[in-house]
């Protein structure tokens, strides 16, 4: 009888608990080591004085990714977790006091937008179709495969993969069907989706938009948190050990010369797990720098980061729990600033929170109530902010950032300081030193390169057979949906190379 193959994964993230049950259920001997005392990663949540925030993803696109998971491992995911669509899918507001409602119907979408800016629904349609090609063109190369090379797109794909508007900045994309300003900067946030700029990004980031309205835009209800339990649940269901507050040391490699192989892990505590593949669900940056021994770093093929790295954004967030409601927020709502392009300017350039910032809030206990106590609301405020990890530095910013923030979010909820009776900020030290996100930015590199799905780390090492990284750092990239596509990559991977 064959010996039973082990892998050891570093880090309880989305992606580390994808593979973890993928691989279990294949018949590996799976063992989860996470840093921290609950698992999620960065997709976390708090829960205090009665209030419930998800920390992490606010909206669930491309429902079929996540039921396809569920059936892989031998379940329904009907029997774990319950997705309701939210319409509309967000509130956008501009300092002008205008409002408009983005609809999940593609059709009543473009009617709305005409209502709004008159002769813009048409633009609309033909974005969205854009959007539909684009889509159709990278999908299978960028999301669903592992990361290519230039050279394999023109031998296997032809000239057709080069149509995905690599040379324009999305903004110059989204420009071409619409002359609205305001439409202009609704459609140019989607690069913020994986903490980019629209002004560097390429136009290939125009399919996102086409993502959200195939699929809708949906919710958990009991908050987003349940996906993370519901994985920690078939965890437990496979046989996988997972193992909380156990911080990794560092990834064991065995070898001479350039190449080598990955046999396990050192525990903190100076244990060790020994393994016939290791999966790191950690910022390979972060991994790189950390988890290796010196000799071993340029071997895990991620790239040294320089002081002028472009990282992508990273996120200043305050949650307040109020004694009232507010019927003028939806689910999910944006309030832009006046000038978007000083915004990323100042994030990715200077490198400093803007002074004028767009203001995302999610507003659960508007469509569930178990998120605030009776009469109460939830809002978990995030503001792009710029990838700096220095606390000290923070510490200076974030007290007058935060007030900044609810003078403006004061304008839109009136009375809001009165209300407040729950307040905490993160920040992105907060995000570097929890969850190891390298310079606080979320999703490790910002996609601002015209080769941009050729920059992110690859799923498996150059250098070092049987290593392997997946979450929202490396290929295919950040976002829920995407991440648990990368956690299919690798499984799949893992089970043809040991």
């Amino acid at each position: 009888m064959a010996a039973v193959k082990s892998v050891a994964i570093v880090g309880a993230g989305v992606g580390g608990l994808a593979t973890a049950v993928r691989l279990a259920a294949a018949g590996y001997r799976v063992t989860v080591c996470e840093s921290n005392a609950q698992a999620g990663g960065k997709m976390n949540r708090v829960q205090a004085a009665g209030f419930t925030f998800d920390t992490g993803p606010s909206l669930i696109t491309m429902p079929g990714v996540f039921a396809e998971l569920f059936r892989a491992v031998g379940r329904s995911m009907h029997d774990y977790l319950r997705l309701v669509p939210l319409d509309p899918l967000c509130r956008y507001r501009w300092p002008d006091g205008s409002r408009f409602d983005s609809q999940a119907d593609p059709a009543a979408m473009a009617a709305a937008v005409d209502r709004f800016a008159s002769g813009e629904g048409a633009g609309f349609r033909a974005f969205l179709a854009h959007s539909h090609a684009l889509y159709d063109r990278a999908a299978r190369p960028f999301l669903f495969g592992e990361r290519p090379r230039p050279t394999d797109l023109l031998a296997r794909n032809g000239l057709d993969t080069l149509r995905i508007d690599a040379l324009p900045t999305m903004d110059r994309v989204v420009r071409r069907y619409f002359r609205d300003p305001r439409l202009v900067q609704l459609f140019d946030r989607y690069a913020t989706y994986n903490g980019s700029s629209p002004y560097r990004a390429p136009g290939t980031l125009c399919l996102i938009p086409y993502v959200e309205f195939a699929g809708g835009g949906w919710y958990i209800p009991g908050g987003l948190y349940r996906l993370v339990e519901s994985l920690v649940a078939l965890c437990g269901e496979l046989g996988v050990d997972l193992r909380l507050n156990a911080p990794v040391a560092e990834v064991l490699v065995a070898g001479a010369g350039r190449r080598g192989r990955a046999t396990g892990l050192r525990l903190a505590d100076g244990s060790t797990v020994v393994a016939d593949a290791v999966v790191v669900n950690a910022d390979p940056l972060y991994a790189r720098d950390v988890l290796f021994a010196p000799r071993w770093r340029a071997a895990t093929g991620s790239r040294p980061v320089t002081p002028a790295a472009d990282l992508s954004c990273s996120g200043f967030v305050l949650l307040l729990g109020t004694t009232c409601h507010w019927p003028q927020l939806a689910h999910h709502n944006i309030l832009f600033s006046a000038d978007y392009p000083a915004e990323f300017r100042a994030i990715f350039a200077e490198r400093r929170p803007a002074p004028d910032p767009t203001i995302y809030i999610s507003y659960s206990s508007a469509s569930d109530p178990t998120q605030a106590p009776p009469g109460g609301g939830n809002l978990f405020v995030l503001v792009n902010a710029p990838p700096v990890a220095d606390p000290a530095q923070w510490a200076a910013w974030a007290g007058p950032y935060a007030e900044r923030v609810l003078d403006r979010l004061a304008a839109t909820l009136p009375g809001l300081r009165d209300q407040i009776v729950y307040r905490q900020t993160l920040t992105p030290a907060d995000f570097a030193g929890r969850y190891h996100a390298y310079g606080g930015a979320l999703y490790g590199y910002a996609s601002h390169s015209r080769l941009a799905a050729f920059a992110r780390p690859a799923n498996r090492a150059p250098g070092i057979t049987g290593l392997y990284f997946v979450g929202g750092s490396a290929h295919p990239g950040g976002g829920v949906p995407l991440v648990l596509l990368g956690a299919h990559l690798v499984a799949g991977i893992v089970q043809r190379e040991t």
